[in-house]
């Protein structure tokens, strides 16, 4: 029996690789994006609590001025450092994003050389059948010719 090949077996692993490390990629990426909303959630909530430290300190109301310039220089600095963050966090979501459009045009290329493999195979799978038909009826031709002969 005739063994099917695919001509463009090479690009479709090479597309394969290649989908293989963008799912790689986007998942590092993704990865860094979780990275970076965690810090700016623990950011958040320092800055919170510095916040609560000062309504806590105005409340007793015995006010410690240099405990409160401490706490309101620390949540100044926790701001600057939320807006900082968010920065990098914006960074880490457009690298994401890159690398979701990379997978899917990735993916689609496979899809594409997929398709072509089913298409060759399909035909290959036809030329064969064809073949088949082709030999019974030589077959049957020449079983029938050599009784007439007889």
């Amino acid at each position: 029996m005739a063994k099917f090949i695919f001509k463009m077996q090479n690009v479709l692993n090479i597309k394969l690789r290649l989908e293989t490390q963008a799912k790689t990629e986007f998942a590092e990426a993704s990865a860094r994006l979780a990275t970076e909303e965690q810090k700016l959630r623990e950011l958040l909530s320092r800055k919170r609590f510095y916040e609560m430290e000062v309504v806590a300190m105005s409340e007793k109301g015995a006010l410690n001025v240099t405990q409160l310039k401490i706490h309101n220089g620390s949540i100044k600095a926790m701001q600057d450092l939320i807006e900082q963050q968010t920065v990098v966090l914006r960074i880490a979501e457009r690298n994401m994003d890159r690398a979701r459009e990379k997978l899917n045009e990735a993916m689609q290329e496979r899809k594409v050389y997929e398709k072509l493999r089913e298409k060759a195979f399909e035909e290959f799978k036809m030329e064969v059948n064809a073949e088949e038909k082709k030999e019974i009826d030589e077959l049957v031709s020449f079983t029938y010719n050599d009784r007439d002969e007889e």
